[in-house]
C-alpha cells in the first residue's frame, strides 16, 4: 500500500498505530471485528476501518505539496478538497482561497484568476464546464488535480457503458460535488439521470414501465437530466453507477431493484438481461464499502451510545451516521470542542439539519461503552482528541499507554 506524505499533526499517537497494527494483522481485511480498549469505567469499541482513506490521504498529500512548491503564487482550491472543517480551515490559513463553497456558489470571481495563479481540484473531481472554463483562464487543471481514483473509476464506467449506447442512472445527492461532476462527464457520453434514493428509482421504474406519462418525467426530474434526454427512448437501456460516498447497500438496492423493473418488462432470461441492464458492481468504493461494513459490526457489539467524527457536509460520514442512529443514541460531531462536558454534548441532527445540545449523554453507570468511529475524510488526530477528552471525565482509569500494549500484545 502507497503511503503518503500529509502533515504529522493529521496523524495520532494512539489511533494511527493501532489501525496499522490492524492492518498488518489483517491484511485481507476479512476481520471486522472493533478493537476494544478497556479503561476500566469506561470502555471505547473503536470500528475496524475508519478515518482518511486512500484519495483523502492522496488529496491531502497534493494539497500541502502545492503549497510547499508555490510560495510566491495565490493557491486557490476549486472547493472545499475534502469534506473536513479542520483540514480546509488548515489550507486557508496557509493562504489557499476557495473559487466555489460547496454547493457550487461562486466566491472568487473567474475575472480575478491569473494565468500563473495555482488551482487545486478537489477530491471529488469537477464538471467538465467548470474544468474548461478554468483552462480557458490560462490555468493549469492537471498539475494539482486531487480528484479520488475511485471517482474517476465511476467516470470511466459511466463512459464504457455509455458507448454502448446504455443510459447511465447515477444514484447520488444531486447538490453534491462528486455527483454533479459525474453527471457532467457521464452526460457528455450519453443520456443520463440522477436518482437521490429509492424512492426516486422507484418513480423512474413507472417512466421505464409507461405507468406515468413521459412529460411527467420532466417536471419530477426536473435538474437531474441531461439535455436532450428523451424518456421515451433511453430507458431501454441503463446501468447504475454511484456518487462512491453513498451507502452501498443502497447503490445496489437501487441497482438489483432496476435490474428486476428491466427483466419483467422485456421478460429477460439469463444473458438477455445484459441487452437492457450493464453490470457496474465494480464502481463501489472500496473505502466506503469497508467502512460501512465496519460499522455494522461495530454495533453488533452491545454499547450505550455511539460517537461519530466527521465533517456535517460529509455523505459519507452522514451515512455512518444513519446505521449508527437504526441502533443507539448517536452523536455527530465535528472534533472535541463539541463535547463541553461530562454531561453536555454539542452534535449535528442531520433532520433538523443544526447543531443541538444534549445533556447527561454519558450515563450514570459503570462501565460505559461508548462506540467511536468517523468518516473518511476525518483526520486521527481528531478521533484521539475525542477518545482522551470521553476518558479524561472519569477517575481512576487506566493509563492510555498501558491500554494501547495490552492491545498490541494481543
Amino acid at each position: 500500500m502507497k503511503s503518503f506524505d500529509i502533515p504529522e499533526y493529521y496523524r495520532s499517537s494512539i489511533i494511527t498505530p493501532l489501525k496499522e497494527f490492524r492492518r498488518k494483522h489483517d491484511k485481507l481485511k476479512r476481520d471486522f471485528t472493533p478493537t476494544l480498549l478497556d479503561f476500566g469505567p469506561v470502555r471505547l469499541l473503536i470500528a475496524r476501518h475508519f478515518g482518511f482513506c486512500y484519495g483523502v490521504e492522496n488529496a491531502v498529500e497534493i494539497a500541502y505539496k502545492a503549497i510547499a512548491e508555490n510560495p510566491d503564487k495565490r493557491i486557490f482550491l476549486l472547493s472545499e478538497m475534502i469534506h473536513n472543517p479542520d483540514v480546509n480551515n488548515d489550507l486557508q490559513e496557509r493562504g489557499v482561497r476557495f473559487v466555489m463553497d460547496t454547493s457550487g456558489r461562486q466566491l472568487t470571481p473567474w475575472s480575478e484568476l491569473k494565468p500563473d495563479d495555482v488551482i487545486i481540484i478537489p477530491a471529488f473531481g469537477t464538471t467538465l464546464e467548470t474544468q474548461n472554463q478554468l483552462a480557458s483562464l490560462g490555468l493549469d487543471v492537471a498539475k494539482y488535480d486531487t480528484t479520488c481514483p475511485f471517482v474517476e473509476k465511476v467516470w470511466n464506467k459511466a463512459g464504457q457503458i455509455g458507448q454502448k449506447n446504455y443510459t447511465v442512472v447515477v444514484h447520488g445527492k444531486p447538490s453534491h460535488e462528486e455527483t454533479r461532476a459525474t453527471f457532467s462527464h457521464s452526460k457528455e457520453v450519453t443520456p443520463t439521470v440522477v436518482v437521490k434514493d429509492m424512492q426516486q428509482a422507484q418513480q423512474l421504474a413507472k417512466y421505464i414501465t409507461g405507468e406515468l406519462p413521459a412529460d411527467q418525467f420532466y417536471t419530477e426530474f426536473a435538474n437531474q437530466f441531461s439535455v436532450g434526454f428523451d424518456v421515451t427512448r433511453n430507458l431501454d437501456r441503463i446501468g447504475v453507477v454511484n456518487q462512491t460516498t453513498m451507502l452501498a447497500s443502497d447503490t445496489q438496492g437501487i441497482a438489483d431493484y432496476l435490474k428486476q423493473v428491466m427483466i419483467q418488462k422485456y421478460k429477460l432470461v439469463g444473458s438477455e438481461v445484459d441487452n437492457h441492464f450493464a453490470n457496474t458492481r465494480d464502481t463501489l468504493c472500496y473505502a466506503t464499502n469497508d467502512n460501512q461494513d465496519a460499522t455494522y459490526a461495530l454495533l453488533t457489539y452491545p454499547a450505550d451510545f455511539a460517537i461519530v467524527a466527521g465533517g456535517y457536509n460529509s455523505s459519507n460520514t452522514s451515512h455512518i451516521v444513519e446505521l449508527c442512529e437504526e441502533k443507539l443514541p448517536t452523536y455527530f460531531i465535528e472534533s472535541e470542542q463539541k463535547i463541553l462536558t461530562d454531561k453536555l454534548i454539542r452534535h449535528y441532527d442531520s433532520h433538523a439539519r443544526q447543531e443541538i445540545v444534549t445533556e447527561n449523554f454519558i450515563p450514570d453507570k459503570q462501565p460505559v461503552t461508548i462506540s467511536l468511529t468517523c468518516g473518511a475524510s476525518c483526520p486521527d488526530a481528531v478521533v484521539e482528541g475525542i477518545l482522551l477528552k470521553l476518558v479524561s471525565f472519569f477517575p481512576d482509569v487506566r493509563p492510555v499507554g498501558e491500554v494501547i500494549a495490552n492491545v498490541m500484545q494481543s
